[in-house]
């Protein structure tokens, strides 16, 4: 079945460029030029990813990403030409799954097009499996195939990336992983892709599954490593 793409920017240049070399990948590509259409095509396109812009008109881009966000946990790859960190934290912390800043290398954006479409296409079919794998580690059960997390019995909200990278850690308790092996395992990135994400997210993650973020006693930082899992 082809994917689809929902290439979101106000500038038709750019967006031509980007549905000329999406559409050689073989994907089918939708177009939106201002948020409030980005929100609506989100909706009834339901594409495989999103590639977002964040100077939008109407509705910028992180307004966009927090609205599709509350309905959807497709995967969402920001571009922006802005250079402050600020910013790039921002639209992670609201739930994009990347992040690229203009101008890009075509073939860079394309390998994170393929990895997260790619990744999301796993996570579905995980998904309507029948049968379900599951781990209980400490007070937490993950349901592999329903992509759910349960503390002590309680449901928590993650998107599919904050499942992969807490799949990943408590399938393989107390081993410390550095933020490139982690791109390399959860993100699907090989060459590509910047370390931070892994810190933002595993910051979204701690809002989520600890009782005191800044105090973790879950998910645990190695100074100069990288992160762990700790029952």
């Amino acid at each position: 079945m082809e994917k689809k793409v929902l290439v979101v920017d106000d500038e038709r240049p750019i967006v031509e460029i980007l549905k000329i070399n999406l559409q050689k990948e073989g994907y089918v590509v939708f177009e939106a030029y201002d948020g409030e259409e980005a929100v609506s095509k989100a909706m009834t396109v339901e594409p495989d990813l999103i590639l977002l812009d964040v100077m939008l008109p109407k509705l910028d881009g992180f307004s966009v990403c927090k609205k599709i966000r509350e309905k959807s946990s497709v995967p969402i790859l920001m571009l922006t030409a802005r250079e402050e960190e600020l910013d790039k934290v921002l639209g992670l912390e609201l739930g994009a799954d990347d992040y690229i800043t203009k101008p890009f290398s075509v073939r860079e954006l394309m390998a994170r097009v393929k990895a997260n479409v790619r990744r999301n296409q796993s996570a579905l079919e995980e998904k309507i499996e029948k049968s379900t794998e599951k781990l209980e580690i400490g007070e937490f059960m993950l349901d592999f195939n329903r992509y759910e997390l349960y503390k002590n019995g309680k449901l928590i909200d993650l998107t599919i990336r904050e499942f992969d990278l807490v799949k990943f850690l408590a399938s393989q308790p107390n081993k410390v992983f550095s933020r490139q092996s982690l791109l390399e395992s959860v993100w699907d990135y090989e060459y590509y892709g910047d370390v931070r994400t892994v810190d933002v997210t595993v910051r979204r993650l701690r809002e989520k599954v600890e009782e005191d973020p800044s105090e973790p006693r879950v998910i645990m930082t190695k100074r100069g490593v990288g992160y762990y899992f700790q029952p």
